[in-house]
């Protein structure tokens, strides 16, 4: 669906994006990254509103750049508010179907039904100027799947929407997933993305950190320290056995009952647990590992870009 390769993308002397090379197929993509990331420029390169300093994009086998025909195969739902306060939403939506290229009674069909989907029904003949914020953002993502793309890019989707909001539209694109559709969602609230995505691109400072499903980002740290924390009794001989066997970069005993170990052998070191528990000096009756979440792990990746870890 969209290839990079050796893109970068420069302001002057800035860099919006940094030699970046990927290959997305159709699906879930959740870009991840904080502020100042360089996701907006990203999605901006794959849309055609940017041409790269250096590389290629390719998306649906064609270069985005001031390509009209492929534009109508892609929905954009942007982070700006660029919307005009003296119209309704309907009348919005309805012109940019007409400007697609369809027709006045199919331009009013359309408008209506993907304004009723994302709950708007009732405020659609209002003008735009009296929306709440959240009211805004579904009425820009009403106008990115009127057209019925095969691909939605969406820039911050659920600024300003209340719980309520978050669960609805989540809700509708779940939906448009379910039904074949592709998107490609860019924040920097983890849990936002958690429960729509299937793969991620971790950003940041215009560098991909990562990419690939959750369990496939994480096999890139098997090699990093990991955290441990046992519990149980007899921990004092447990950490001496670790330095022992050098399973262990560093311990902490706290208190009799606490041992907190970093170790770049997890494996190996939880395969000798058996046989030093069996003559029952040894009790462990708990073992943590740190916060295998998302989160955890974009905290873990920022780390090793900052070069906190190696």
């Amino acid at each position: 669906m969209i290839e990079l390769e050796s893109v970068t993308k420069l302001y002057g002397t800035v860099i919006g994006v940094n030699d970046i090379t990927l290959t997305l197929g159709p699906g879930a993509h959740g870009l991840l990254g904080p502020n100042g990331s360089g996701k907006t420029t990203f999605l901006n390169l794959v849309t055609g509103q940017l041409r790269p300093t250096r590389g290629d994009v390719i998306v649906f086998g064609e270069s985005p750049w001031d390509n009209a025909a492929l534009y109508r195969r892609i929905g954009i739902c942007p982070g700006f508010e660029g919307l005009y306060a003296d119209i309704s939403g309907y009348d919005w939506v309805r012109y940019l179907m007409q400007l697609h290229g369809f027709g006045a009674a199919e331009a009013r069909r359309r408008a209506e039904d993907s304004l009723e989907i994302v709950g708007m029904a009732e405020s659609m003949h209002r003008t735009m100027g009296s929306y709440s914020r959240g009211m805004r953002q579904r009425t820009k993502l009403a106008q990115a799947i009127a057209h019925e793309p095969e691909l939605l890019i969406l820039d911050e989707p659920f600024n300003g929407l209340d719980p309520v909001g978050r669960h609805d539209i989540t809700q509708v694109l779940r939906d448009w997933v379910k039904c074949g559709g592709s998107i490609i969602i860019a924040s920097h609230i983890l849990h936002e993305v958690e429960t729509l995505a299937t793969s991620f691109l971790l950003i940041s400072g215009g560098r991909l950190l990562a990419s690939g499903t959750p369990e496939e980002v994480h096999s890139l740290l098997t090699d990093l320290p990991n955290e441990f924390l046992f519990r149980g009794a007899g921990l004092r001989e447990l950490g001496r056995l670790l330095l022992e066997e050098k399973l262990v970069d560093s311990l902490r005993l706290e208190g009799e009952d606490r041992l907190i170990v970093t170790t770049h052998k997890p494996l190996h070191m939880t395969s000798r647990l058996p046989a030093w528990c069996a003559n029952g000096e040894i009790r462990v009756t708990e073992i943590t590992s740190g916060d295998d979440s998302l989160q955890d792990l974009f905290t873990t990746l920022m780390r090793i870009h900052r070069g906190e870890l190696r």
